[in-house]
């Protein structure tokens, strides 16, 4: 009888168990920067694959242009550069360090280093940005005001389109970019 009971209070208490097991943890406080949050999820994704993407073009192909009319891969990879200083200071309202001024038929070595350089300047200057000043007007180009959320969403669009460009450079050369490239086994 002893057996009866036991089971019997088995199978009527397996459902609470096993609903217990099953409940998903409880989700995370909504975080109260999104819109930053956002930002700085972007920057750890192109800050990995666009200096990639630039030290995957061989040295020799970073005059490479598509067309007479496009620029060279160089010198996107230093409009990059310059964009992520000057986007990145002025969102976090802080001043862009003093680098030294490259030109495209710089080295690649040196271009690489510069645009690797402008990603860790945009991971500090952005680390402490919180969307509580989204709204307030900064100067973005020359005399254009913008809000911060504007900037921010044109940095966010630029890093897109400029890795697509690279992107395009590298296929237009039979090399895979990145984010092409087979998953290592």
């Amino acid at each position: 009888m002893n057996r009866l009971v036991g089971s019997f209070l088995l199978l009527a208490i397996a459902p609470a168990i096993s609903f217990a097991q099953a409940a998903p943890a409880a989700a995370p406080a909504p975080s109260p920067s999104p819109v930053a949050d956002a930002l700085r999820d972007g920057l750890a994704r192109y800050s990995k694959r666009m200096p990639a993407a630039a030290d995957s073009m061989p040295a020799d192909k970073f005059s490479f242009k598509p067309t007479p009319d496009q620029i060279t891969f160089a010198h996107l990879t230093l409009h990059i550069s310059e964009s992520n200083y000057n986007f990145c200071s002025k969102i976090a309202a802080i001043a862009a360090p003093d680098v030294p001024k490259l030109t495209e038929t710089d080295s690649k070595d040196k271009l690489v280093a510069a645009l690797k350089t402008s990603f860790e300047f945009c991971s500090a200057a952005l680390a402490k940005v919180d969307d509580s000043h989204l709204g307030e007007s900064i100067p973005l180009f020359k005399g254009q005001n913008l809000s911060r959320a504007a900037a921010i969403l044109i940095l966010a669009n630029s890093w897109g389109d400029h890795y697509s460009a690279q992107s395009m450079y590298l296929r237009l050369n039979s090399i895979l970019p990145p984010t092409a490239q087979p998953a290592a086994k």
